[in-house]
């Protein structure tokens, strides 16, 4: 009889844990990493990005490395660039800008948020942050995944 309590109660110990943990992880999933394309500003030939960079969650980003592609108006590939966005605190939005040089913003058709290259930090996994990172825009350009 003790032994059927005691099973029972690591059944239910390990329940409540496995329960703990998708509950987080479904919390986590609940709060996405905004990526907004702002702004595109000119600038001496080149094209000035402006991503808007939301972080709502309790994880902190030591690492995160974005594979961008902007296609032309035409639809055609004009560029790939990798973009560090790190470092982002917990609970904090920022600003990350970065040039892409010989190509005009009047160029830039859209952009697609490829894949991310690298992901560490707090309680991150590299899974987590491609499901995570939500790409929206401001602007003119589309910005997808």
């Amino acid at each position: 009889m003790n032994c059927n309590r005691s099973f029972f109660r690591s059944a239910r110990a390990f329940g409540f844990a496995a329960l703990t943990v998708l509950s987080t992880a479904a919390a986590w999933a609940a709060e996405p990493l905004g990526v907004e394309l702002n702004r595109l500003e000119e600038r001496d030939g080149s094209c000035r990005v402006y991503l808007v960079m939301s972080n709502p969650s309790p994880r902190s980003y030591e690492a995160l490395k974005l594979d961008l592609v902007l296609f032309g108006t035409d639809g055609v590939i004009a560029r790939r660039v990798a973009v560090d966005t790190a470092p982002l605190r917990p609970t904090k939005t920022t600003v990350k800008l970065f040039d892409v040089s010989g190509l005009p913003c009047a160029g830039i058709g859209s952009v697609l948020l490829n894949d991310v290259i690298e992901c560490r930090g707090t309680d991150v996994s590299a899974t987590d942050c491609v499901a995570s990172v939500q790409p929206s825009s401001r602007s003119s350009v589309a910005f997808t995944k």
